[in-house]
Parts: C-alpha cells; structure tokens; sequence
C-alpha cells in the first residue's frame, strides 16, 4: 500500500488549497469527498449570492471572474470545479471516510471503498451536512425540510419557515414572491444581524407591510401532518394550518467522527482542540482546516478568513 504524505478529508475550497500547497511542495496527496467537488457550494440554494466579492474567495491567488458585485452559487461552481480540473487534482469523489486511526507514526483511513495510509491527516469537512434539529415532535415528517434549494416547489402553499438568518429570510422572500403564504417561527426579538445588509431592509418591510408574518420571541412545539404549533412571546400557545416547514436552523460538523478520530472537543459549543499557530490537534500530524475548526461557532469562520490554513498547514508538515 502506497503511503501518501497527505490525506485531505473534504474537497471544499478549503480542502482543494490544501491539495494546491501540497502539489506546490512535491508532497504525495489525496482528496477524499463524499460527494462531489465543493459539495457544500453545490447544495446551496439554486440562486444564492456569497457576503463577500470574489476576490476574497479566491484561492492560490487564481482570479475569480465574476459578473456581479457578490457571485453567485454557479459562479463559485465554475471557479472551484475549473481549478480542481486544471490542477488536475487527486480526488476521489463520492467515498466517504469511515474511521482515522493512528498506529505509531502512520495513519490509517478507511472508507467506503478503500484503505489508505498516510503520514499526514487534513480534516476539512465544513459543516453542511448535519442539520442542527429541533427535537420536537413531527420534526421527521416529510413536509419538514431542513435543506432550501428554490422557492418553485412551494408556490400556493402555506410555509413557516424556521429561524431568522440569512438561509431563512432567503427561503422567506422567495418563496412570498413565488405566492407562497408565509410565516416565520423566529427565537429572538428581530431578524439576525448577520443577515446580508442589501437583504435585511428588504425582509423587515415586508414584515412591516404584512406580507409575510413573522412571530418573534416564539418557538415551535410540535408539528402534525397539516398544521403547526408553536408558543408566543406570551407563552401562549397557537396552531396554524401549514403545508411545508423549512427549519432553517443551521448545521453542524459531524462531531461523533472528530471525537472517533481522537480530536479533543471543548466547551458547549464542543470547538475542536488544533494549534492556531499550525492547525495541529492534540493528535500529532493531524490537522484541521476551514469552518470545521469552529465547533458550533459556525460563524467564525468562512472561505475569505481560513484560505490561510492551507499554508499554515503545509509549512508545519515541511518542518519535521
């Protein structure tokens, strides 16, 4: 069995750096993803639009080209899909990883498919692909979503939408303006600052107008198979008539496969253990890169602020 330098977990635009510094440094790598090149950006929804200009989600300074001020989620498709191709990079696409495990100075990765040793482990996983649930009662039926792609499939229908950030009051405009009749289930006292600054007077008006309805400081209950039931800022509880709820309470990394890989986790917000200095976790030669860094934090970290791990990384690897 060949023994890799490098086995990067993920290929995200974080994980797809990771590969450009190892090919720039002669290092021996691989890419395993279980889906597809930047799956996370491929699940986004059909017409979402970054925060950022698109300068600042390039990656080994190749230019992103974008028509538009913010690029969209197809753009974003093109840039990183074209630099995996014309970097000809080793990826093995829709395997998952099973188990890391480290004997002496090696480690072991099992997958679906196969078995690899390498010397070096890069976990750049994201953290789009676990929703964070409710637990609450209905939360499994089918007209439950936690996952918006368009607006399309929910025209005439009678939408609560879940939470107040910026995949929420997306689905929200949306789906309204595609003549859904929509209610929005929000935990605090006002649409998320986060939100993208040219959205949020755009979603408040429409809320001061009566377009859309939102309850705020209240919270869903339960859910049954045509209505919803949740309890106001009062603590009085209310049921609506509902066909789809979209719960777009966030995601989360898979915490059970970094706890099984070793990585010490800390804190409620269970933020992983690495080295700033060097993205090393408290295993040594295994390492940590992108969004998956933040534990439940999800907002510390984005492509613009951790394209920088890459390096860190690789530097750290070429030092022992």
């Amino acid at each position: 069995m060949e023994i890799l330098d490098i086995l990067i977990i993920g290929a995200g635009p974080i994980g797809l750096n990771c590969a450009i510094e190892a090919q720039k440094n002669n290092l021996s790598y691989i890419i395993i993803e279980k889906g597809t090149i930047v799956n996370s950006l491929y699940n986004y929804p059909l017409y979402m639009r970054f925060f950022s200009t698109a300068e600042k989600l390039e990656i080994d300074q190749i230019p992103f080209i974008s028509t538009a001020p913010k690029p969209g989620r197809q753009e974003a498709l093109e840039y990183y899909q074209g630099i995996a191709r014309q970097k000809e990079m080793n990826i093995h696409l829709y395997e998952k990883v099973l188990n890391v495990s480290r004997n002496e100075n090696l480690f072991t990765v099992t997958t679906t498919k196969a078995r690899y040793q390498a010397r070096n482990v890069v976990i750049a996983t994201g953290f789009y692909d676990i929703p964070n649930l409710m637990n609450i009662p209905g939360e499994d039926l089918p007209k439950v979503k936690h996952y918006y792609t368009e607006p399309y499939p929910y025209a005439r229908q009678r939408v609560v939408i879940v939470g107040s950030s910026n995949s929420a009051v997306d689905a929200a405009l949306e789906t309204y303006r595609k003549g859904a009749e929509v209610t929005m289930i929000i935990r605090h006292s006002e649409i998320s600052k986060s939100v993208k600054y040219w959205v949020k007077p755009d979603i408040e008006n429409r809320i001061a107008e009566g377009s859309i309805t939102a309850h705020f400081n209240s919270e869903i209950l339960e859910i049954t198979e045509s209505t919803v039931i949740f309890k106001d800022q009062n603590h009085q509880t209310h049921e609506i008539d509902n066909d789809f709820v979209l719960a777009m309470t966030g995601y989360l990394p898979d915490f059970d496969f970094l706890r099984n890989s070793g990585i010490e986790l800390k804190g409620d917000c269970l933020n992983p253990f690495y080295n700033p200095e060097t993205m090393e976790t408290n295993i040594p030669n295994l390492y940590l890169a992108g969004v998956v860094c933040g534990g439940k934090d999800t907002h510390l970290w984005f492509i613009e602020n951790s394209r920088i791990h890459a390096a860190m990384i690789i530097k750290n690897i070429l030092s022992k």
